[in-house]
């Protein structure tokens, strides 16, 4: 689920609720990472616990209809292909699904249930759902395809789930985005043979990843003071207010993937880090970042320094 990028946004956040020294027990640190990063698979078992209400709710309609009093046709013998979608039937079965998120206590849609009303309702009444059940019997492709959208073009930019996920848990509107692709993901490689682990969150692609993760928090936090010395003597008007904001951290990020990871290539490195400050800094930020990185890049390859392992990596 986590790419490298959302990887140096979890570190960014870190070094910058601490702003630690090299004297510093980095274990608070560290444990403020793995929490974080931890914090994303609740969000995508909620989601999922999210879904397996929509069914159920799709099923209490049907039940409703049927005992009215006035009963038609229609109400007796019910259009189910909603209620028995392939996607949703496979979460709602899924045993192991279900007991992370018992156990995780992540199914606030009991309490919350107004937020399914919303998202069922919007469901109901979009073209998508009426061109859907306006068709015959579906097979799995059908209904995938069906979730897919549903979930890209009404539950993901849903504007009041997004402010219910915010209110519960201020790192989940970071990790929404790539949690949201995890899902369509899930949906688009998702067929009936799958065992109940498909569902299962993954958070690192590999070892590697988990490891980069520490490894940048750590070695950032380790050389932070001869990091920030470097940046200094590349600032032509010390800036030390914006060396000091989150502009620094990013700063000491950088140098350190230059010169602790020497697989990284450093257009990756310095790509990375700009577009991340577009996010998360000031609209001046890339380019004063962008001038620094540059300065100490030609250095580095002057005094033929910090040199990267693998052709054209420098």
């Amino acid at each position: 689920m986590l790419n490298r990028r959302h990887i140096r946004i979890k570190v960014m956040q870190s070094l910058f609720a601490f702003k630690g020294t090299e004297s510093d027990d980095f274990k608070k640190d560290e444990k403020f990472l793995y929490n974080s990063i931890d914090k994303m698979s609740d969000l995508y078992y909620a989601i999922m616990a999210l879904m397996i209400e929509l069914q159920k709710k799709a099923n209490s309609k049907l039940e409703l209809s049927q005992k009215k009093m006035l009963a038609t046709q229609e109400d007796i013998n019910p259009n189910r292909k909603f209620a028995d979608n392939a996607v949703l039937e496979f979460i709602s079965n899924n045993t192991m699904l279900k007991e992370v998120i018992e156990k995780r206590k992540l199914n606030f849609w009991d309490l919350d249930f107004e937020y399914v009303d919303v998202i069922y309702k919007s469901i109901f009444e979009s073209d998508l759902y009426k061109e859907y059940m306006a068709k015959g019997p579906s097979d799995l492709k059908e209904d995938k395809d069906f979730m897919i959208d549903v979930y890209a073009e009404i539950i993901a930019p849903n504007d009041k789930l997004f402010d219910y996920f915010e209110d519960k848990q201020i790192t989940w509107v970071d990790d929404l985005p790539v949690v949201n692709t995890a899902i369509i993901k899930k949906f688009t490689k998702l067929k009936l043979t799958k065992p109940e682990t498909h569902l299962i969150a993954e958070l690192y692609k590999d070892e590697d990843d988990k490891t980069f993760a520490k490894d940048l928090l750590y070695k950032t936090l380790l050389n932070s003071t001869k990091f920030t010395e470097e940046i200094a003597a590349k600032t032509t008007n010390w800036d030390a207010e914006r060396l000091a904001s989150l502009d620094g951290v990013l700063l000491q990020m950088a140098i350190c993937e230059f010169q602790k990871f020497p697989s990284i290539p450093v257009k990756v490195t310095i790509n990375e880090y700009l577009e991340i400050a577009k996010e998360y800094s000031t609209p001046k930020s890339s380019v004063f970042i962008n001038g620094i990185l540059d300065k100490i890049v030609k250095e580095y390859k002057e005094n033929n320094i910090h040199n990267k392992v693998g052709r054209g990596l420098m």
